[in-house]
């Protein structure tokens, strides 16, 4: 599962394909869209909950509040079941849904007219951490590449050549993941990639009330 950006997006992967698989696209609603979804994967595919054996979900970089339903799910559901919850980069989910076999960048909309980004050699080998900036701040190092995601249809002057896809996919999350684990590699902890603080901030000094 995803919630880092728009998407809320949810796949059942049996280790060699997709079993089931759902996305909605709602900035807004990702508590409320997600585990709807996770049942109604489930019921596609005529499984149980107590069927899943991993757990998958991408950590970011996302904003805050979306970012953090995705993660919290996954770790009750993990707790529950008792079963290994594993992190994925969700810039990494959208690199693998690309299929490119040439260098290219992923961007997604990170608000504040800035982007979350990266740049690839080819859709499995990310080759920069994942960063926020502006667009106009990374012209340079992204000019004449390729890019997928929702922030490079937003900014068609520095990412001039957007292509599909724009949105994630846990789907392609979790054939990354597959794919990554049967070749014995170990996953992220599913902590979250912030990037930078949230909107939301503890006030400095509070309000002092004095008794009538």
């Amino acid at each position: 599962m995803d919630t880092a950006t728009p998407a809320v997006t949810v796949a059942l992967h049996d280790g060699q394909s997709v079993v089931a698989q759902s996305s909605q696209v709602d900035a807004r609603r990702h508590g409320e869209l997600l585990l709807p979804a996770v049942h109604r994967v489930l019921d596609e595919a005529g499984l149980g909950l107590d069927a899943v054996t991993d757990l998958v979900v991408g950590v970011g970089p996302g904003p805050y509040t979306g970012l953090r339903v995705g993660l919290v799910t996954a770790a009750t559901f993990g707790s529950a079941l008792g079963v290994p919850v594993h992190g994925l980069c969700t810039l990494d989910g959208l690199a693998y849904a690309s299929g490119f076999d040439e260098p290219f960048v992923v961007a997604t909309d990170a608000r504040r007219k800035e982007v979350y980004w990266a740049r690839y050699d080819d859709a499995r080998t990310r080759v920069t951490e994942p960063a926020v900036d502006r667009p106009a701040d990374i012209a340079d190092l992204v000019a004449g590449l390729p890019a997928v995601g929702a922030g490079a249809r937003l900014y068609g002057e520095v990412f001039p050549d957007a292509r599909e896809p724009e949105h994630q996919s846990a789907a392609a999350l979790a054939g990354l993941a597959a794919e990554r684990l049967a070749a014995g590699e170990t996953l992220l902890d599913p902590l979250p990639l912030y990037l930078r603080r949230p909107d939301a901030q503890v006030p400095k000094n509070y309000k002092v009330v004095t008794p009538q």
